[in-house]
């Protein structure tokens, strides 16, 4: 029932830049067969205005060659190596033409949609074998549209051939007047600029299609607002997997919180509701370093591990929150919290002092000098 209440919603959302990559991916790129065709037709036309003179001089000296065939060496094997030759020098001559072409009818395709080479639009479809299927692409709107098409190319290339026929038959009458050579290179101007008049109609084709097969392939693409909201879900991730994957993380940093609780000097508390625990080596640091914080339950787990390694624990809401808030785990504490920690390890050190039986009972002051963006009051 879903599937059917997608397939039936209207497809109102243009395609979205993931969609239009897999299709890309997938060997569904927008394409012109006429851009194609207008690319090669006008790439040999004028190929052969180019390298017209040098064809006709080729093709001329071909033509005398065989014409001087000696009379006495005329064998089958003198015909077929003459016959070789022939082809030889025709196909040199026409080498530059050729690799025009091969350059237009690579450069063709690539001039709309760009390079894509995937085997995937070569895998077997069983679609294509549905003989509806089939049905579908001969009568639907699209073997219509390429039925008009070809009506049209054929009606516009023959009028404008029939045209340049009758501009140009004063010439073409007059080439019979001509010696062999001089014909031969008036016909082949001829000829080529005919082409050239005759393919330029492609254009006119071609402006046409061009837009017609990028709105033909962005229609198909387009996507229902529910394909959109899953396409989103699965690029942004989606919100469960989302929780879970934060939860991963959180676990993990909880942990190597545990991991490096042991090398701290203090932890710091709320008291019950923060905790942050701090670790300066004099020798080694610049200033204090945050091992540990946490909130509620972890402030708690961090009170009881603190506990049970005999870390000291001191009450400084104020301090640990500040601390928290504006220290991320492994950096070193703000500058503007320098002395109000430092009056937090002394009162540290001295307490070990006590413990030991040396000095008096130390006190710790209520008051820490916290700059006003630094403190948190909640």
């Amino acid at each position: 029932m879903a599937e059917e209440r997608e397939s039936s919603a209207e497809k109102s959302e243009e395609p979205t830049p993931k969609r239009l990559e897999k299709a890309r991916e997938e060997g569904d790129t927008v394409r012109s067969k006429e851009l194609n065709t207008a690319a090669i037709l006008l790439t040999g036309a004028a190929g052969m205005i180019l390298v017209g003179p040098f064809l006709t001089t080729r093709l001329s000296d071909i033509m005398a060659f065989n014409f001087r065939l000696p009379g006495g060496a005329v064998n089958d094997a003198a015909m077929l190596q003459h016959f070789g030759d022939s082809v030889l020098h025709a196909l040199v001559g026409l080498l530059p033409l050729f690799f025009l072409l091969l350059v237009a009818a690579i450069v063709g395709p690539i001039l709309l949609g760009g390079w894509n080479f995937t085997f995937k639009a070569l895998a077997p479809k069983a679609s294509r074998l549905n003989p509806l299927s089939g049905l579908a692409r001969m009568f639907g709107p699209r073997a219509l549209m390429e039925l008009l098409k070809a009506i049209a190319k054929v009606g516009l290339v023959a009028a404008v051939a029939a045209l340049v026929l009758y501009i140009n038959t004063p010439d073409l009458l007059a080439i019979q007047q001509q010696a062999a050579g001089p014909a031969m290179s008036r016909a082949s101007e001829l000829v080529a600029w005919a082409c050239l008049i005759m393919a330029s109609t492609m254009l006119i084709i071609t402006a046409i299609d061009v837009p017609f097969q990028v709105r033909q392939h962005t229609q198909k693409l387009r996507m229902t607002l529910q394909q959109v909201k899953e396409e989103l879900k699965d690029t942004d991730g989606r919100p469960e997997v989302k929780q879970k994957i934060k939860q991963l993380q959180q676990q993990l940093a909880n942990n190597r919180m545990m991991a490096d609780l042991p090398m701290a000097d203090v932890v710091i508390t709320n008291p019950e509701h923060y905790a942050v625990a701090l670790r300066y080596d004099q020798g080694m640091e610049s200033a204090p370093r945050l091992l540990a914080k946490g909130v509620d339950l972890v402030a708690m787990k961090i009170r009881e591990k603190a506990s049970e390694l005999d870390i000291p624990i001191v009450s400084a809401p104020p301090l640990a929150r500040a601390v928290y808030y504006n220290t991320a785990i492994g950096d070193e504490i703000p500058e503007g919290l320098y002395v109000a920690v430092a009056q937090v390890l002394a009162y540290v050190y001295q307490l070990r002092q006590w413990t030991r039986g040396q000095g008096k009972r130390p006190r710790l002051s209520d008051e820490f000098d916290i700059p006003p963006n630094l403190r948190r009051d909640r």
